[in-house]
């Protein structure tokens, strides 16, 4: 394990000003989405579409890594330029996505279990070797329900991907960790707290009992919002503190970054609530940043529709939420902005 390599990138992916693309999508939850859009999914529409993100220009400035998927992190760009070398010259670094997917934990279905330890070891030599990848991703989810979750899923989970961080950096990548407490349900801002916390804190046990370095890591948790059915949503200043608590509460200071997903949120209300946190708050021991998908690719998704004449206009797009995502990283942001652009 190379301690410095591994800081230095986890570093370089928390920028000042920069955070994360989310372009990791299955083959199944990209294709829901083209489906919504009206675009038909084969292997070369989304091909055709990553590329068209990929290449946009200037996007460096905003974005310092991209999280791939593995039919992605194989394809190439129309003049035959790998992805992962298209993203690299924008400035950006390549990453992948390692786990594999969500099923059912074991006589409690209401919840889900990550799998991906198979063979993982083989798999992260080739995608740094072969694909130059610098970092990885695995995301585990709890849901809450009156019955859930339950401490031997929450357990069974963030020990799995305790072993895939200290994997990963054992294998020189950056692993980033993402323990999701999903927004679905009709939970109070308070019960998200109460749930998000024992999560992070479990997790970061696990961590430490497999000796993974937190200096080489990043964390990748969700906001702590209302749940999306609640009555009363909390506003932007009440989930800027109750999710900083968390995180103060439960995170080490040696984490160089907490790049938040988006987690169902809009892609606007996303950037107001990182907006007010970097606003609120400017002496934390990480740097508060973004690790968003649908809140970056939603629109230009929606403006492209698969019809190469809609590219540059899709770009544009893309870049203007690239754009304000970076403000919003900074405390910069404001609704005026996003009027001006409408």
């Amino acid at each position: 394990m190379d301690v410095q390599t591994l800081e230095s990138v986890a570093n370089e992916m928390i920028t000042p000003g920069k955070g994360l693309l989310a372009a990791d999508e299955s083959t199944g939850t990209v294709t829901k989405r083209l489906d919504a859009a009206g675009i038909e999914s084969t292997e070369e529409t989304r091909r055709q579409y990553r590329e068209m993100l990929f290449g946009t220009e200037g996007i460096g400035e905003f974005i310092s890594g991209v999280i791939l998927y593995d039919e992605t992190i194989r394809q190439s760009a129309d003049d035959g330029t790998p992805l992962p070398e298209l993203i690299r010259s924008r400035g950006m670094i390549p990453g992948i996505k390692v786990d594999k997917s969500l099923v059912p934990f074991p006589f409690s279905p209401e919840e889900t279990f990550t799998q991906g330890l198979d063979n993982l070891q083989d798999r992260l030599e080739e995608y740094r070797d072969e694909f130059g990848a610098r970092f990885c991703k695995w995301r585990a989810t709890f849901a809450i329900s009156e019955s859930t979750p339950t401490k031997k899923a929450i357990d069974a989970n963030c020990r799995n991907m305790a072993l895939y961080a200290a994997m990963c950096q054992e294998a020189d990548l950056v692993p980033i960790v993402e323990p999701e407490v999903l927004i679905d349900g009709d939970h109070t801002i308070e019960r998200y707290a109460e749930v998000s916390e024992w999560v992070l804190k479990t997790q970061f046990q696990h961590l430490y009992e497999h000796g993974v370095r937190p200096e080489g890591m990043l964390l990748k948790p969700n906001m702590v919002t209302s749940g999306k059915d609640a009555q009363e949503q909390a506003g932007p200043e009440e989930v800027a503190r109750y999710t900083i608590q968390t995180m103060r509460r439960s995170v080490p200071a040696a984490v160089p970054g907490i790049v938040f997903l988006s987690g169902g949120q809009d892609d606007v209300g996303a950037t107001e609530h990182l907006n007010v946190m970097n606003t609120m708050y400017d002496n934390l021991p990480w740097e508060i940043s973004f690790s968003w998908a649908r809140a970056l690719q939603n629109r230009p998704m929606q403006i492209w529709g698969g019809e190469p004449e809609n590219v540059e206009e899709a770009r544009k797009a893309f870049y203007h939420r690239a754009r304000m995502s970076s403000l919003a990283r900074q405390g910069q942001w404001s609704q005026d902005y996003e009027e001006e652009a409408a």
